[in-house]
C-alpha cells in the first residue's frame, strides 16, 4: 500500500471514530463496528493494533473502493445527524397539527 493510500485509510478511520462519539445507540457499540469492519479487511490479524489500515489488503483499485465505501459511510451518518437535529428544532419550535 502506497503512503497516500495509508493516509487517506487513516483519515477515514479517525473521521469515522470521531463521528461514532455522538452515535444513537452508543460510541462504544459504533466503535466495536467500527474496528471490527476495519479488521475484517485485513488478512491476518496482528498484535500491532495501533493503527488499523488494510496494510495486508495489496490491490490499489480494492483499496480504492473500501475507502470510498468508507466516505459514503461517512457521508451517510452526516444526514443522520443532519435529520435528528432538525427533528430536534422541528419537536422544539413547531406545535404538533392533529
Amino acid at each position: 500500500m502506497c503512503i497516500s493510500q495509508r493516509a487517506k485509510v487513516i483519515s477515514v478511520y479517525k473521521q469515522l471514530y470521531h463521528m461514532g462519539k455522538e452515535y444513537p445507540k452508543g460510541k462504544e457499540w459504533f466503535h466495536s463496528r467500527l474496528k471490527a469492519a476495519f479488521l475484517k479487511n485485513k488478512v491476518e490479524h496482528s498484535f500491532n493494533l495501533t493503527f488499523f489500515t488494510f496494510q495486508d489488503e495489496k490491490d490499489p483499485k480494492k483499496i480504492e473502493e473500501l475507502v470510498a465505501r468508507a466516505e459514503f459511510v461517512v457521508k451517510e451518518i452526516e444526514a443522520l445527524y443532519y435529520l435528528r437535529k432538525y427533528r430536534a428544532m422541528k419537536n422544539r419550535y413547531y406545535e404538533e397539527r392533529k
